[in-house]
């Protein structure tokens, strides 16, 4: 579903001239087309998804052309729902953001997962205990590593420098997918290349985020590492989709001029 949420709205904003994106009448389609699978994948429940595909919408506005000041007032609106929203999360979803905030109160409970996680990256130290040696990871003190919380182990096993080896990898993908995005010749390929690559980089700045206990556990996968077809096919999807816009780069795809507005 993300992947089709980003196809469709750099079609739309494609389409769209740049005196049209101004106009909030013509943003009401893709907020829609943004609000709705948010709603339908949280009524699933499954926040880790919603949350991606909010923030991959809101960097097709953003590179679409829409003002600063309209995701100011949006901040400022989301403020304003956090009691609404809080209320329509699930208990488990409630008991995940206040682990986050204080994981020691509940070590056995809610928070054994996150404080196993830290435990588990600050034993790695700098060069790790080896492949297949970390303690917390290999000794069931760490559940489903293979999963949501595969970083934690890679870090444990081959420690900082192997962390940070394997952020450096996902930083190349992200920055090679953004300066492709410089030579496409059509706003669609543009947006589309952008779309992929920060879907790819929000799921490693989330997913380790969440390993460390900078962001809550919402369920988001590490792109080509964690356990989960579903997740791969997406990452693959979109690693596909920046390779064809960037082979059809010089395609010229119609658009309304804005002489035709």
């Amino acid at each position: 579903m993300k992947i089709s949420v980003i196809i469709v709205l750099a079609r739309y904003f494609h389409i769209r001239s740049y005196h049209q994106i101004g106009n909030p009448l013509h943003l009401a389609i893709p907020s829609f087309l943004i609000l709705l699978p948010v709603a339908l994948v949280i009524k699933q429940p499954d926040l880790g998804t919603a949350v991606m595909i909010a923030l991959s919408g809101l960097v097709i506005f953003f590179i679409a052309g829409v003002r600063i000041w309209k995701f100011i007032l949006l901040f400022l609106g989301g403020i304003a729902l956090v009691p609404i929203i809080w209320q329509s999360l699930l208990d488990y979803q409630k008991k995940r953001i206040l682990t986050f905030l204080s994981p020691e109160t509940d070590p056995l409970g809610a928070g054994y997962h996150l404080m196993q996680s830290k435990i588990a990256l600050g034993s790695g130290g700098l060069y790790g205990k080896g492949f297949i040696q970390g303690s917390q990871s290999h000794l069931s003190f760490l559940p489903e590593i293979q999963t949501d919380f595969i970083f934690t182990m890679l870090a444990e096993e081959f420690g900082l420098l192997g962390g940070l080896v394997v952020l450096f990898l996902f930083f190349l993908i992200s920055g090679y997918g953004l300066i492709l995005s410089f030579f496409m010749v059509n706003k669609f390929a543009r947006l589309l290349t952008i779309g992929m690559t920060t879907t790819l980089f929000f799921y490693v700045f989330i997913n380790t985020g969440m390993v460390m206990g900078l962001l809550p556990i919402v369920g988001v996968p590490l792109p080509f590492i964690s356990y989960g077809g579903s997740a791969l096919l997406t990452s693959m999807t979109a690693i596909g989709l920046i390779i064809s816009c960037h082979v059809h780069r010089d395609v010229i795809i119609g658009r309304f001029s804005d002489e035709e507005t």
